[in-house]
């Protein structure tokens, strides 16, 4: 008889409590405990270090976290008493868990300090989803309200998450005035030349900076508010927001007996257990020897500690082994910490390069004997994070000086120990992704997928891409065995070249006859360059399966037949041609999710029959079959929509119209929403458009599939004009340099400095190349042909369109058909008879 599983009882739902859980549940294959969550926030465990990125286009889904299948999350219904003695805890809504153990991850609470006033309409605190929320409501009625000069807030704190919010509100439309009591910002992180720098440099970027005082009062002042300073200013604002640190969410440890620690939190040992056996606490809510941790990657760490243990481990853990080491951009401004920052260790020494032209400072600090290196700040110029963090506690492979100073010496990851932690979030050593990547883990998202390196904020991906090269197995850039360049070499080949067809190029650059691999590839660069109709001549014969009769092959040898219906508008005559041609030719008629009409069941020799008739009712060709723009989906915008604040049909039809017939690497797939509500889902397509008040915002980057992504913002409030030429650039430097058959998202991942250095190139026009990709795309405008329209008027191409050459317009005795649903649909598949692939 089986053992039921022990009950384990996780109070609290946020990034370590998902953390713990996950960790249960990849670990406990045997099923020994059976997991409950009791959440205090009526949402999914969500991404706290990416909140500001919620007032700069992501939503709440975007945040969420991945599900974790077999646990028993509740949510909005917080512990309410913990009783020890009965082993259970009761819920605000008066459910009662039992448990065998309990693991207290309830976080933390902000701290908003006694100020009078506090508690006043249009005052905040910054720490969850739904304070962003009301605050973006607050903010944006305060825009909206008639007055002169431009509204204004308060920011109570200079901490990260002060600095945080400022930049939200600043987003919100806001001109901040951050006030910190501290005489520098950030000052747990940064030491005092560090923020001197890190002042002046966020003052430039319109934030107004108060260190050294506090707030003493807010009142309200003229349907405003007035704030107060211990050095006799007054702030007027719209809104004060409160982000002057955080506290332990200790109170159930403390009603139920618990000891806590003289500054807060749950005291536990060094297996994160409290004094009762059963007892656990990981996150801000644990004192680990007495000290609480604010950061999530200590957090982490506990969580794997106690899932260990949970498990049967021995786990352990000290405050020496947590690391507090932070990178971010802040405000415009790259700023990193790690190690002992701030010089504490007895004998440390301090390094400093200073450079206030540049606009950079680095301090490192090390041993008394400077051989070790203890830990470091970087502001302005945090490029050497990557490579330095991993070094702490680690003999120093060079002079301190040449480690930072311009010019100097950069350390590559062959010089780090196989101890050095490489993701300090999820604490994955050297050794561990040097033994992945012996395990057969050849790329980046091979490695987070089996490590989770990098799977969390990010900033050791630099380092992971250093070990596969140190390790030897970069893959070679060569497109297949008959060509030794990339696809973007070939496609800067043939483009500066002016070479015309696949045998020119494989005389002049490459060796043999080519394969399947390289011939669709070359037959997409030279169709992306306007080389024809792809059925041309020798074109034909490098096309992919459905290029070859421009149309999808389905699994019982027919074809799909799909029409051009840009942003999803289509006149009753349309639909009605449209069902003319499905029930003449008894092809299954469906909807598809890019607002369109696919008609399968189509043989071979039909398909022109089928394309005279929707090409004389006005359609052209869809492109469902190629490596090309697919749609532009669009809900109905300003035109129907109460909501609609844009024509996004209008939009929708003018980008799918602009775009059509645009060969590329992948697919492209697109979609543009009137309103923030998001009915055209544009963030899951490769560019998509969402409407503003302003504008439009533009995010790239999406895609369903095997592996859906969400698209990340690029700009934002932009005119159409603007839209369309960053969307033409964005194409077109897709179409140049992407790896064959790689989509906009992994695209984007692969590129070094990712999303930023796209922008760079296509927003701010680093590479001075926009003018070149601007022009490459109205080229293509301008020449754009309907290729169904090519063929009919083309006998040569009409020839190709028979299912037996040498018995032309005899249809194939293979395929059949059975009815369903009132419409034909591929008989069952005969025993011994294989089904066609593509």
């Amino acid at each position: 008889m089986s053992r039921r599983p022990r009950e384990l009882v996780v109070v609290g739902g946020g990034m370590v409590a998902h953390r713990l859980v996950q960790a249960m549940c990849d670990r406990d294959a045997g099923g020994t405990w059976r997991v409950t969550v009791l959440a205090e926030e009526s949402r999914p465990a969500y991404d706290r270090v990416a909140l500001s990125t919620y007032v700069d286009g992501a939503t709440a889904e975007d945040l969420t976290l991945p599900a974790v299948d077999g646990i028993d999350w509740h949510l909005g219904d917080p512990v309410a008493e913990l009783d020890r003695e009965r082993y259970l805890v009761r819920t605000a809504s008066g459910r009662e868990v039992g448990y065998d153990a309990l693991v207290l991850a309830t976080g933390s609470v902000p701290f908003v300090p006694p100020v009078p006033g506090r508690e006043l309409p249009g005052c905040f605190v910054y720490r969850t989803l739904d304070d962003l929320d009301a605050i973006t409501a607050a903010a944006r009625a305060a825009v909206a309200r008639p007055g002169a000069g431009r509204r204004s807030a308060v920011v109570v704190g200079g901490g990260l998450l002060g600095l945080e919010a400022a930049r939200a509100l600043r987003l919100l439309g806001l001109s901040p005035q951050v006030v910190e009591i501290a005489p520098r910002l950030m000052p747990v992180q940064v030491d005092e030349g560090g923020g001197a720098l890190l002042r002046r440099l966020v003052e430039s970027g319109d934030l107004g900076v108060r260190c050294g005082v506090s707030v003493t009062a807010i009142e309200q002042d003229r349907g405003r508010l007035l704030a107060h300073l211990s050095d006799g200013i007054e702030l007027d604002a719209d809104l004060v927001v409160f982000s002057a640190g955080i506290r332990p969410a200790d109170g159930l440890a403390r009603a139920c007996g618990l000891p806590v620690g003289e500054r807060g939190g749950v005291l536990v040992d060094a297996r994160c257990r409290t004094v009762d056996e059963r007892v656990w606490a990981v996150g801000e809510c644990a004192a680990l020897q007495g000290r609480t941790y604010g950061l999530v990657a200590p957090g982490y760490a506990m969580a794997e500690v106690v899932a260990d243990r949970l498990l049967g481990g021995e786990a352990t853990m000290t405050p020496a082994e947590l690391d507090m080491s932070t990178q971010l951009k802040m405000l415009g401004v790259d700023v990193a910490s790690f190690g002992d920052a701030h010089a504490a260790t007895p004998g440390a020494l301090s390094v400093v390069v200073n450079d206030p032209v540049a606009g950079t400072y680095a301090k490192l600090v090390v041993s008394d004997d400077a051989s070790t290196l203890l830990g470091g700040v970087l502001v302005g110029d945090a490029s050497r994070y990557t490579s330095l963090r991993p070094l702490v506690g680690q003999p120093l492979p060079a002079d301190p000086v040449a480690l930072i100073a311009p010019g100097g010496v950069d350390v590559g990851a062959d010089a780090l120990p196989d101890s050095a932690q490489i993701c300090t979030c999820n604490a994955v050593t050297k050794g561990a992704i040097c033994a992945a990547i012996a395990a057969g883990a050849h790329d980046v998202p091979a490695l987070k997928a089996c490590t989770r390196a990098g799977t969390t904020c990010g900033s050791c991906l630099p380092s992971l891409k250093s070990l596969l090269v140190q390790q030897g197995v970069a893959v070679s850039k060569a497109l297949c065995e008959h060509f030794a360049y990339s696809r973007a070499e070939l496609f800067e080949i043939v483009a500066g070249a002016g070479i015309a067809t696949f045998s020119e190029l494989v005389v002049r650059h490459g060796s043999g006859r080519g394969c399947d691999i390289c011939k669709p590839a070359v037959a997409s660069i030279l169709a992306s360059l306007g080389g024809g109709h792809v059925l041309d001549g020798e074109q034909a014969v490098l096309q992919d399966t459905n290029d070859h009769f421009l149309a999808n092959l389905q699994r019982n040898g027919t074809y799909s037949v799909v029409p051009r219906i840009p942003g999803g508008e289509v006149t009753p005559e349309g639909l009605i041609a449209i069902g003319e041609v499905a029930r003449d030719f008894d092809l299954y008629t469906k909807i598809t999710g890019g607002q369109r009409i696919d008609l399968f069941g189509a043989r071979v020799e039909q398909l022109p029959e089928i394309w005279r008739r929707l090409v004389d009712a006005g359609f052209e060709s869809g492109h469902a079959y190629g490596k090309a723009l697919r749609t532009v989906k669009s809900c109905v915008g300003s035109t129907w929509c109460r909501y609609g604040v844009q024509d996004s049909v209008g939009l929708a039809v003018a980008l799918e119209l602009r775009y059509r017939g645009l060969r590329a690497p992948h697919k492209i797939k697109s979609g543009v929403s009137g309103c923030a509500r998001e009915c055209a889902e544009a963030r899951g397509k490769d560019f998509g458009v969402i409407a503003t008040e302003k504008g439009w915002n533009l995010y790239v980057g999406g895609n369903g599939g095997f592996t859906p992504r969400h698209a990340e913002l690029l700009v934002s409030d932009v005119d159409t004009d603007t839209l369309v030429r960053l969307i033409d650039r964005f194409l077109m430097f897709y179409i140049r340099t992407a790896d064959r058959l790689q989509r906009t998202a992994p695209w984007i991942e692969a590129m070094d400095g990712g999303l930023d250095h796209l922008r760079a190139v296509i927003v701010d026009d680093s590479l001075g190349i926009c003018a070149d990709l601007e022009a490459a795309m109205n080229r293509h405008v301008a020449n754009y042909a309907d290729e169904w329209r090519g063929v009919l008027d083309d006998p040569a191409k009409l020839a190709r369109f028979v299912s037996f050459v040498n018995a032309p317009g005899t249809p194939d005795p293979t395929i059949s058909f059975v009815t369903e649903r009132g419409q034909l649909v591929p008989a069952p598949v005969a025993v011994g008879m294989p089904e066609v692939r593509r």
